[in-house]
């Protein structure tokens, strides 16, 4: 029997949520290879990270509240092009749903805020990457309307 679906509130993410979703990032998971640990204490650097994102306008944590509780959080970057007449993006990344609460909406509703976000604000695509291993998380992407187009790379520094 499945749960209900659940609707959550997406709002910018406050330093009083960082405990919560640095919690959601510690949680070992499908391809998740992060190496955050929630403490306490919380590290500083996870402020810092939070008060340079919110003097960004183009740059955003968000969260999904359930109830006053962090259930969900995601990164949103709009990025200004030169290319595409000067067009802009969307880019969607440390997307993370409460394993407790996934296959209730949860996700949906973030990503489908996020592509609102950006036809808000101009874009013409939203982009985002996912660890290779995360077959379910691209499975939910391909149900979106999202298409693996591009081959990822990156660099270690």
């Amino acid at each position: 029997m499945s749960q209900a679906p659940i609707s959550p509130t997406i709002r910018r993410a406050v330093e009083a949520d960082l405990p919560a979703v640095i919690h959601l990032f510690s949680i070992p998971d499908e391809g998740n290879l992060k190496t955050d640990h929630p403490g306490p204490p919380l590290d500083p650097r996870y402020r810092e990270a939070l008060a340079a994102i919110a003097e960004d306008p183009n740059n955003g944590l968000f969260v999904a509240d359930v109830d006053g509780r962090v259930a969900g959080a995601f990164h949103l970057t709009i990025i200004q092009y030169v290319a595409n007449h000067g067009g802009r993006v969307a880019q969607i990344e440390n997307v993370i749903v409460d394993p407790s609460l996934r296959s209730r909406g949860l996700g949906e509703a973030m990503m489908r805020w996020a592509i609102d976000e950006a036809r808000r604000r101009g874009c013409f695509r939203v982009q985002l990457t996912s660890n290779k291993t995360r077959r379910r998380a691209h499975r939910f992407y391909e149900r979106l309307g999202f298409v693996a187009s591009h081959e990822g790379m990156k660099l270690k520094l």
